[in-house]
């Protein structure tokens, strides 16, 4: 018995805990959000045309810091049309959730750390300006307007409340699935379900692309911890790393009504983890920093 209040107790605090840091994101993702809607009018197009050209640069250097509230804030501009889908995709593809500090914690070389912090801030900008390149630099106009009369959130009482609404209504559906998350990791260690796949490389890649996809710190965490025991190689590492967009999915799949959008975004992340996964093996990459 006291084992299961203590297994509880860790669900509830990590499932809480990780929502509380992404509602200062979200909150001031959402108020900017109504203020350029409410504001500035017509000038955010002109903004956004501006901007979208160095959009996935700047995106990927942004998700490059170690919060994944920023891939949560990426898919909330995204969804209101404020930034494009290569700027969203380049925030994705950076964002590393705990791996940084799990690296740092386990005194990993500055070599390996630069180098994988280098990959994927290099694969995310070229997968993001291809996309943009790809989809003609398409935006869609800014849909607050939209989103207030999905969520209901009467946007004409002000700014602030429309805010506060969106923020409390994404915020608890990201909370109920990250409860969801750290209960089906109690039961199913992740760690040893890596571990068990990697006895064939090609499928521990593609295995650690899955996992990538789970929008919880917890993936990120075990695969980090696993590269670090040397258990995972840099290809399994970096195929579950560049998927890995945290709670940005979650926020994206709250918010962006076309889900066959979603779903194209999933698989382009998927299979842009498994390539370079895949090609780091190719190349030698293990080899090349242990030199």
């Amino acid at each position: 018995m006291p084992e299961v209040l203590h297994e509880a107790e860790h669900i509830l605090s990590h499932g809480f805990l990780d929502t509380l840091k992404l509602l200062p994101f979200l909150f001031l993702t959402y108020l900017l959000m109504e203020l350029l809607e409410h504001k500035a009018g017509e000038r955010v197009e002109k903004i956004v045309q501006k901007s979208g050209r160095v959009g996935p640069l700047l995106g990927a250097a942004l998700g490059l810091l170690p919060q994944c509230g920023f891939s949560a804030a990426a898919a909330g501009f995204y969804a209101g049309g404020v930034v494009t889908v290569g700027t969203l995709l380049a925030v994705f593809l950076s964002t590393s959730d705990e791996m940084l500090a799990i690296f740092l914690g386990r005194g990993l070389s500055p070599r390996i750390i630069l180098t994988v912090l280098g990959v994927k801030f290099i694969t995310a900008a070229l997968v993001g300006f291809l996309a943009d390149l790809l989809s003609c630099r398409r935006r869609g106009t800014v849909g607050v307007t939209e989103l207030c009369r999905e969520e209901g959130c009467h946007c004409e009482r002000g700014v602030l409340r429309s805010a506060l609404h969106h923020t409390w209504r994404i915020g608890l559906f990201v909370l109920l699935i990250n409860l969801a998350l750290e209960a089906l990791f109690a039961l199913v260690p992740m760690e040893a379900l890596v571990a068990f796949l990697q006895q064939v490389p090609l499928l521990g890649i593609l295995a650690a692309a899955l996992i990538g996809l789970v929008p919880s710190c917890a993936a990120s965490v075990a695969i980090a911890t696993l590269y670090a025991e040397g258990v995972l190689s840099i290809g399994a590492l970096l195929a579950g790393l560049l998927p890995g967009a945290g709670a940005g999915l979650l926020v994206l799949l709250r918010t962006h009504r076309n889900r066959r959008s979603c779903l194209l975004l999933m698989a382009v992340l998927l299979a842009v983890g498994v390539t370079v996964g895949i090609l780091a093996e190719l190349l030698g990459l293990d080899a090349l920093l242990q030199l």
